[in-house]
């Protein structure tokens, strides 16, 4: 295993090319993984104008709006974090309106945010067309390891006591989560890209081979 530090610019440079380069029946579905405190909506975001330039049409969908209804999600109570690692994302959506239609055989027509958690109600957001050779970039906590049919995963990957020091106070009842993440899932051996981001303003490319 080799550790290469890079820049965040040049990360995002590599990560642009690397996606604009990669070709698949369909749309390239693509995950950038993380825990809240590595930030993968920030990243996925910086992705967005650099493969737009290299050509390649751009959806950005966050696995924040594909939460389950707060009655199904908050069952066990609001900081069961068993209840966040098992269920809060509804991946059956995030498949069926996102992955599938994105797919090889899919229509192109995906649908960016199905609930809104903040009011607890579908998001009556409008379908957008993604155009063959686009890239439909999902980013978001507890990604992998579920079956989820991307193409490429991104991983960012956080120590322990780096996660523990960058999570937010309120969000610190997550953090078991996180563990039994590592533990049952470990991202960090299959992704096809790791990035240590223990420190954000020095991250670090993670070659696996």
């Amino acid at each position: 295993m080799r550790v290469r530090p890079i820049s965040p610019e040049r990360l995002v440079t590599e990560l642009a090319d690397r996606l604009a380069g990669t070709t698949v029946a369909g749309r390239l579905r693509v995950a950038v993984d993380g825990p809240p405190a590595a930030d993968p909506d920030a990243l996925a975001g910086a992705l967005v104008d650099p493969l737009r330039a290299r050509g390649r049409p751009v959806l950005h969908v966050r696995a924040a709006d594909f939460l389950r209804p707060a009655s199904v999600r908050l069952e066990h109570g609001r900081t069961n974090p068993d209840a966040y690692y098992e269920g809060w994302i509804d991946e059956a959506g995030l498949r069926r309106e996102v992955l599938d239609p994105a797919g090889p055989d899919g229509s192109g027509r995906v649908l960016p945010s199905l609930w809104d958690a903040d009011v607890d109600r579908a998001s009556r957001a409008a379908y957008v067309e993604v155009p063959e050779r686009g890239v439909v970039l999902v980013s978001g906590a507890l990604l992998l390891g579920g079956g989820l049919p991307f193409d490429v995963t991104v991983h960012l990957a956080l120590s322990p006591s780096a996660l523990d020091r960058r999570t937010d106070p309120e969000q610190r009842w997550t953090l078991p989560a996180f563990a039994r993440y590592t533990d049952e899932v470990a991202p960090a051996t299959f992704a096809d890209v790791v990035v240590r981001v223990d420190d954000p303003r020095h991250p670090a490319l993670v070659d696996l081979a």
